[in-house]
């Protein structure tokens, strides 16, 4: 299974992504893209997105495991967005 992985040190938030395709990704607090959705990866916006990037920051990788990846130990209610682990509970 493929997932969406933003570079947070290659990002320079240019925003180019978040124009070409809202639907999956925003900015973080840092004015950084992040991911939103993995959801219709194969979407034509979401390409152009990933090759729009001047960084090279964005892409599709395979989701290693089902580890949460907010680096803290997962709780009822994690503080990580759409990271795909089973603790998580997001959909």
């Amino acid at each position: 299974m493929k997932k969406i992985k933003v570079n947070e040190e290659a990002c320079i938030g240019c925003g180019a992504c978040v124009a070409i395709n809202p639907d999956h990704f925003a900015f973080n607090d840092e004015g950084l893209s992040h991911p939103i959705s993995q959801d219709n990866l194969d979407q034509k916006e979401l390409q152009n997105a990933i090759d729009s990037c001047p960084t090279s920051a964005i892409s599709l990788v395979e989701a290693e495991s089902e580890e949460c990846e907010c680096n803290e130990e997962c709780e009822e209610e994690c503080s990580c967005e759409d990271c795909g682990c089973e603790c998580c509970h997001h959909e």
